[in-house]
């Protein structure tokens, strides 16, 4: 069957790293025929890797979107706050879009990139990607036909790990709540999707508390300089020191997010100038390193949430309770482990894996919106439009709960969007 024909606007980590290799890998599913990337070496990469001609390299994804439609879909990899213009752009060009997360970071236009989605009859894909490894497929699969009898409440921790917060959350693009979004939307919009999926209703109410502890001014080891590589006396004793994340590492994430070139040199002089070389205590951060929300489901189901940038592992870990019994999941070793209580009886189970990152998940979607693109009447993804703004406002809530200590009721919430 011929592949599907799409473009890539943004060519970063998602789009070329991510989405770009599984695709290469792929070459009798989908086809990267266009390039929007601002960055001339980065748009020059992602062409040559995919044999894309000169005329299909934009340096904005405007020039692209403003030509009539040349192929099948748009995959949309930018920045947090720049998804929901060339998202609308697409959509009326009549594209399939793929549109990383999150859809956007104001409420509104989220419910308004699904309703364009809707009318123009196009498939848009969100990319919860957990919804799509193999994991929570087998997780969501157990407790549809009851194997713990009825859902009764979920504990999940968000474990984001201790280095990976410093690069992302301290020093890197998601720092600031003003030039991305809340930690709760950045990088939690996958975990209210899951567990807004798993619930099987949607949510009633959600409270939460969180705030920034550790990263901040007053807790600069003494002697500490504001760049780690400028005579720092804790350049090896501490946890987040910039060369022990990224001098000491092989060129893979999150190296590569700090240079385009893997040599030494190269690392080097981009933590002496640039945002990552900067002590984490030092930095121009301000978003919560540490937050909980307790939701409450319309069915009755609660959910306990806990984020935490103070982890070792980088994972993700559930309890789920039921009337019948208990499962328990753990992301990165791939595992779930199933209690009864009418027998006693333990079952350890590790589903199978697909490509790509996020547990398979990445490799799982693209797999779906192929399949969508191809024929847009079956149900070949996981979730709706609709569905994918739905988990969005759970977490845009659960910041406004945050932020004000006030129980939000789902109800009142989304009459003040309207």
């Amino acid at each position: 069957m011929k592949p599907i024909e799409v473009a890539v606007i943004g060519a970063g980590n998602r789009g070329r790293d991510s989405y770009g290799e599984i695709i290469r890998r792929s070459p009798h599913d989908m086809r990267i025929v266009a390039v929007a990337e601002p960055n001339e070496r980065r748009r020059r990469r992602l062409a040559a890797e995919h044999e894309i001609p000169e005329a299909r390299c934009y340096a904005g994804w405007e020039t692209m979107l403003e030509e009539p439609r040349f192929c099948d879909a748009v995959l949309i990899c930018t920045g947090d706050r720049q998804h929901y213009d060339p998202a609308l752009a697409a959509i009326d060009r009549g594209y399939h879009v793929l549109l990383e997360k999150p859809m956007s970071t104001e409420p509104a236009e989220c419910l308004a990139i699904s309703d364009a989605a809707e009318r123009a009859g196009v498939v848009l894909v969100v990319a919860h990607v957990l919804r799509y490894a193999p994991l929570f497929g087998e997780l969501k699969a157990l407790l549809d036909r009851k194997a713990v009898g009825d859902l009764i409440s979920i504990q999940h921790n968000e474990n984001v790990g201790f280095y990976h917060f410093a690069h992302s959350y301290v020093r890197g693009n998601w720092r600031r709540n003003d030039e991305s979004s809340p930690i709760v939307l950045a990088k939690s919009c996958h975990d209210m999707d899951i567990l807004y999926w798993f619930a099987g209703s949607r949510c009633r109410a959600v409270s939460s508390f969180g705030r920034l502890m550790h990263f901040r001014p007053e807790n600069a080891p003494p002697g500490s300089t504001d760049r780690c590589l400028d005579g720092c006396p804790h350049l090896h004793t501490c946890p987040y020191s910039a060369a022990r994340i990224y001098l000491e590492r092989d060129y893979e994430w999150p190296v590569t997010a700090v240079t385009d070139r893997p040599d030494l040199q190269s690392r080097t002089e981009a933590l002496r100038t640039g945002p990552y070389g900067r002590c984490v205590y030092r930095s121009d951060n301000d978003v919560v390193d540490n937050q909980v929300a307790s939701l409450h489901f319309e069915n009755g189901v609660s959910v306990a949430f806990v984020l935490s940038g103070f982890t070792h592992d980088i994972s993700r870990t559930m309890k789920l309770m039921g009337s019948h019994g208990e499962i328990r999941a753990h992301m990165e070793r791939n595992e779930i482990t199933l209690h009864r209580f009418c027998d006693g009886s333990v079952r350890t189970i590790h589903p199978g894996r697909t490509p790509g990152s996020h547990g398979g998940g990445d490799g799982g979607l693209l797999r779906s919106f192929v399949q969508a693109v191809r024929n847009p009447d079956a149900q070949h993804v996981v979730t709706s439009a609709r569905d994918s703004a739905e988990g969005h406002l759970i977490a845009f809530a659960a910041e406004e709960a945050r932020k004000t200590g006030q129980v939000v009721s789902m109800e009142d919430y989304l009459a003040r969007l309207s």
